[in-house]
């Protein structure tokens, strides 16, 4: 989304204060390259410096480096040059060729083989800096009265005007994603939760393959949703209820917030995203147990980015269901009974029984369409909404409701469903175009529960450097500022 008023850029301390803001933590041993659009700051990327060393095979790999980063940066179109930031874990004559450790050396080379690239690809670097511990230097700048070394107190990008522009607009700058103690820990696990996943989980066995089921699964994890960006009331039972049987009332847990700027069709509730989501425990067990089975997670995914008819038509596709009652069968095969309605987890009046079939309720529910399409009319299909290929523009509002949820549900337990939520957290976080955030979550998830298959194949996705496909165009890209940098 853009804001119609711009951050204003003085001096490079302000560029350099912005980049962590931009990340959302300070980097370390990394290079953090901008592209510039006209006066204008354009995408941020960021990558690990390459190993410093020497080796008769040196210019080739950091030649490689250099193309690499280029081709990134070449998905913003709007592009017309480049800033370079190197964040090193050294300070003194960082970036010289008299550096004794042979660290300057390796950075130079990088940044010849850096402008030759940007140059070749119409991106012409306008500016290069190093950041040490301590202290910054200009990467070009050889006059000792400004650029002397070891170089200017960092404190200068810390206390810049920008820096303090973007805290009194509420953002802030975190630990770098997987260090120690940047993961939070879990909360104590409810033992009703415990007892309402287990239980929902023994309903939904034999249910895997049921059209009625997944349908409800989906009513269910669209009202959590639209609740947790202040679109839908999320019913909660109160402590007189007297519910019994299998859905027993439990009271509410509060959950942590989560801040994030969005595109797409429309924006979270600034209200909502500030106080706790409520979920009785009764709810939280249904929606775990949910994320168990692989199908339905997949799904919940897709829906969230693409539109429930996204998720309807790929399980079709798959083949997720078992036939209809009454269907055309083999002649002399008898249908397979099936499995009676599922108690829905969330109190009041159910609504009569769905057209499609008698199995379950299905819950009449606002669900906006998603904000674009693979072309006119057409379904994107799983794979293309996982890969962020479609639709156009995924709805980046009901993402941000759906990882509120997720991360509500990681921190009440352990087991498969706190591994498939935060592997969700960290695809949605991938598809920001925050790689190191989604690694982060990735490898939270395996340490839990080792062999993962889907963080698996995601931090796979992430390790080969594949960006997704939204991240990569500037109109479908997520907007994490409610302003723009000038």
């Amino acid at each position: 989304m853009t804001a119609p008023d711009h951050l204003r850029i003085t001096g490079p301390e302000d560029i350099l204060g912005f980049i962590p803001h931009s990340l959302g933590y300070w980097p370390e041993n990394s290079l953090v390259a901008m592209t510039l659009q006209g006066k204008r700051l354009g995408a941020t990327l960021r990558v690990d410096l390459p190993e410093p060393g020497g080796g008769s095979d040196r210019s080739d790999m950091l030649a490689g480096f250099a193309r690499n980063v280029v081709t990134y940066l070449q998905a913003d179109d709007a592009a017309d040059g480049s800033l370079l930031a190197f964040f090193t874990d050294a300070d003194a004559d960082a970036g010289t060729d008299t550096d004794s450790a042979g660290d300057g050396r390796a950075w130079a080379d990088l940044l010849r083989e850096l402008e030759l690239a940007l140059e070749a690809a119409g991106l012409p670097l306008r500016d290069a800096w190093i950041i040490g511990p301590e202290f910054w230097r200009n990467a070009h700048c050889s006059d000792p009265e400004c650029c002397g070394m070891p170089g200017r107190p960092v404190e200068q990008i810390r206390n810049s005007r920008l820096n303090a522009e973007m805290v009194y607009r509420g953002s802030s700058v975190g630990a770098v994603p997987g260090a120690q103690g940047a993961t939070p820990a879990p909360l104590p696990v409810d033992p009703v939760v415990s007892l309402a996943e287990c239980g929902w989980a023994e309903q939904f066995s034999p249910r895997r393959r049921d059209r009625a089921q997944f349908e409800q699964v989906l009513d269910v994890w669209t009202i959590a949703m639209q609740a947790a960006i202040g679109q839908e009331h999320l019913p909660v039972p109160a402590p007189d209820d007297g519910a019994t049987g299998a859905v027993p009332d439990a009271g509410t847990t509060d959950a942590g917030t989560t801040d994030a700027g969005t595109t797409g069709s429309g924006t979270p509730d600034p209200w909502t995203i500030g106080r706790p989501l409520q979920l009785s425990p009764e709810l939280a067990g249904y929606l775990r147990a949910s994320l168990c089975i692989p199908s339905w997670r997949d799904a919940v995914l897709v829906m969230a980015a693409a539109g429930r008819s996204a998720a309807e038509r790929g399980a079709e596709d798959f083949g997720m269901f078992d036939p209809d009652p009454g269907s055309a069968a083999l002649p002399g095969i008898k249908p397979a009974p099936r499995p009676g309605p599922t108690p829905s987890p969330l109190p009041g009046p159910k609504p009569g029984r769905s057209s499609r079939s008698g199995s379950a309720s299905r819950m009449p529910l606002p669900v906006a369409p998603a904000s674009g399409g693979s072309a006119a009319g057409a379904v994107p299909g799983y794979g293309e909404v996982l890969l962020g290929l479609a639709p156009s523009v995924p709805d980046w509002t009901l993402m941000v409701g759906l990882e509120r949820v997720l991360e509500r549900l990681g921190g009440l337990g352990d087991g498969e469903a706190t591994a498939a939520a935060v592997t969700a957290r960290g695809w949605i976080e991938w598809c920001r175009g925050r790689g190191s955030y989604a690694d982060a979550l990735y490898r939270q998830a395996l340490q839990g529960r080792p062999g993962y298959r889907l963080a698996e194949l995601l931090a796979e996705l992430g390790r080969r450097g594949t960006l997704c496909g939204w991240a990569a165009r500037r109109e479908a890209a997520w907007q994490k500022f409610a302003t723009d940098a000038a």
